[in-house]
């Protein structure tokens, strides 16, 4: 019987500074949404990951009779991208239907965050049993754990999260950070995300955690909170992993209302050059930076209302 390919792999290996720009071209055109990857030292022999300076973005196309007519598509919107910054020519892999999960098991792999937390590909063995294990399935996109950002967060989280909390995730994406925030002790998250594939992937990774009962979804943003799509408008520590420009855009919609008095926010997708821009927005709603963590050229902060 002959074999049937039923996917394409797209990937371009770039800076983080170029990461989203690149996902929201690979978007439109992939399915399931896109992966942003770090990218770790194959060499490194320490039980310790060596990130590399660099990214892999990527995602995947159904290999029918449309593929070819969809990657040159794709390619003519990397080419107006590339007259802005230039970038490499994507790579393209062929994926058959039995190795799908077998693609995914070789490129991601479980990993320690801070003290506390590993993160787990959902089919993995928790080989870390002296830490809290969060599960995700990478197939479904939004952010898989490996990215500085979603570390940075995590590790954030493990001191900031107090037993009881409601918290706010806006942007929750793949939602490992409502996942782990409810395993460090939280009683509910809200989480909100402009993406109805995001909420999804959500979703699914809730019930891989066996959270799902604790963490309630809405697709919208801050301003959808503040409009009372849930039954609180304020908790007592906010999380945001998305991009500075989106987190300066957050400030205008009422993302600092969303603290309580007293309250945190927690940022992360900052890069080190957008700390100072980023923590003076914070300062004129009323939140003081009280802490920065930082894993090559991204930063998380820390804001006290």
């Amino acid at each position: 019987m002959e074999d049937k390919a039923s996917w394409q792999e797209v990937s371009l290996r770039v800076s983080p500074e170029l990461a989203e720009a690149v996902a929201e071209v690979l978007g439109r055109f992939t399915q399931e949404g896109v992966v942003i990857e770090q990218i770790v030292n194959e060499d490194n022999l320490s039980s310790v990951p060596i990130l590399c300076n660099s990214v892999k973005v990527f995602g995947y196309l159904f290999a029918d009779k449309s593929v070819e007519e969809c990657k040159m598509r794709l390619e003519e919107g990397l080419w107006h991208l590339s007259q802005i910054q230039p970038l490499p020519a994507p790579t393209y892999r062929l994926i058959h239907d039995q190795d799908w999960m077998a693609a995914w098991k070789k490129q991601y792999r479980p990993l320690k965050v801070g003290k506390k937390l590993a993160i787990l590909p959902a089919w993995a063995e928790n080989t870390f049993p002296d830490r809290i294990p969060i599960r995700i399935n990478p197939g479904m996109a939004f952010g898989t754990g490996t990215h500085p950002t979603t570390q940075l967060c995590l590790e954030m989280m493990e001191s900031k999260v107090q037993p009881g909390q409601n918290i706010f995730d806006i942007g929750c994406g793949s939602g490992i950070l409502s996942a782990a925030a409810i395993k460090l002790g939280a009683d509910r998250v809200y989480g909100v995300d402009i993406s109805a594939a995001a909420i999804a992937s959500s979703a699914e990774n809730a019930g891989l955690n066996q959270v799902r009962e604790k963490i309630e979804l809405y697709k919208g943003s801050a301003s959808e909170i503040i409009g009372g799509c849930f039954d609180i408008l304020q908790a007592p520590l906010v999380i945001s992993n998305i991009l500075a420009s989106v987190i300066l855009h957050l400030f205008d919609d009422g993302l600092a209302e969303l603290v309580e008095p007293g309250g945190f926010l927690i940022l992360s997708g900052i890069l080190t050059p957008q700390i100072s821009e980023v923590s003076s927005k914070a300062e004129a709603f009323g939140l003081q930076l009280i802490e920065q963590l930082e894993i090559n050229d991204w930063a998380a902060l820390c804001l006290r209302k």
